[in-house]
């Protein structure tokens, strides 16, 4: 999947991936995660979530990281956020209070850009990728990490006889086979849901990198 269909997805508008509210899974289980006040949160692939400004409400400082420039206006624009641009490293930063956002493809980033942080919340990168770049993907989340880093992780799980993802579907043994290696990962819930029309089982996980 090329960066290029990402970037047509936002410049068209068709982004009914997006979630008009605040993940429920997120919700219930936020507190599982050992951060408290001031602490930096790590959203991969984050878009214009409103994920981002509950993390924020909580007192979380959010370091959100999306491939589309339009993406990222819309959350400055749509949350009224005062935000000051410059750059660092590969990426355009846009940060003002509780936010740093980067705009530039998440397989560039290194700690350089990142800096340290305390958690991840991942709802919307796993699933966004093809099962050939899954890998990739996880690889590229270890070199980042930290040690006792915790990462609330929600994916998908569906029959994918007529539909086409994404979000794809990503089962639990393959997030096992992605993260086992280097995360200790507990189940925290499976919830049915409803995507594109079509019923699905959302599953929240806690994985703590040792």
């Amino acid at each position: 999947m090329e960066n290029q269909f990402w970037h047509t997805r936002w410049r068209n508008n068709e982004i009914g991936f997006h979630e008009p509210v605040v993940h429920p899974l997120l919700e219930r289980h936020w507190e599982r995660v050992r951060v408290g006040a001031h602490s930096r949160v790590f959203v991969p692939l984050c878009g214009k979530s409103l994920d981002m400004v509950a993390l924020c409400e909580h007192g979380h400082d959010v370091i959100g990281i999306e491939l589309s420039p339009k993406a990222v206006e819309a959350f400055i624009a749509e949350q009224n956020v005062p935000a000051r641009q410059d750059t660092v490293g590969h990426f355009d930063r846009h940060r003002a209070p509780g936010y740093t956002l980067l705009v530039g493809d998440f397989f560039m980033l290194d700690r350089h850009a990142l800096g340290a942080v305390d958690a991840v919340y991942d709802r919307a990168s796993l699933i966004a990728l093809p099962p050939q770049m899954r890998q990739r993907y996880a690889d590229a989340l270890r070199n980042l990490l930290d040690p006792g880093v915790q990462i609330l992780l929600i994916t998908l799980q569906y029959d994918v006889v007529g539909f086409e993802g994404p979000p794809f579907s990503v089962s639990n043994s393959e997030v096992q086979a992605l993260f086992g290696d280097w995360c200790a990962i507990k189940h925290l819930e499976t919830a049915p849901a409803e995507v594109k029309g079509h019923g699905v089982a959302e599953t929240a996980l806690l994985m703590t990198v040792t």
